[in-house]
């Protein structure tokens, strides 16, 4: 899943129904998500912590270039693959990372999925009023 080339890194992360391939190369720490800085395409401060968590978790912060393609899903979904797409190229990097972020819950992929509508209901669960008369 994880692949080296020249001095990078490239892992995927998935989420509901996005993914994220994420590269990794040595730098001062400067993020791109699709051609646009972090800021810009996830403009909420919680989704820019959740990504960031795996550098947090292990002290790495600024030591990698961040390149990210995302597709599929929202930002809440997209964001989630970018911290699973990180962490594994993390672990790629240095196997000694994955205890701690594995503890942090970051090295499992969340298999969560959207229910399927079923026929004669209104959603994957919800029923009509039942009216007895």
């Amino acid at each position: 899943m994880a692949t080296a080339v020249n001095d990078q890194i490239q892992a995927v992360g998935r989420r509901k129904s996005s993914v994220a391939r994420v590269i990794l190369r040595p730098g001062s720490g400067e993020w791109s998500v699709n051609g646009r800085p972090l800021t810009d395409y996830f403009p909420r401060p919680s989704h820019q912590i959740r990504i960031e968590e795996p550098f947090k978790a292990t002290e790495l912060e600024g030591t990698f270039d961040v390149i990210v393609r995302a597709h599929g899903g929202g930002l809440t979904g997209q964001a989630d693959a970018v911290r699973l797409g990180i962490a594994r190229a993390l672990v790629e990097h240095d196997e000694e990372l994955r205890p701690s972020l594995r503890e942090r819950g970051m090295m499992t992929r969340d298999a969560r999925e959207v229910e399927r509508k079923k026929p004669g209901r209104p959603k994957a669960r919800k029923r009509f009023q039942f009216s007895k008369r």
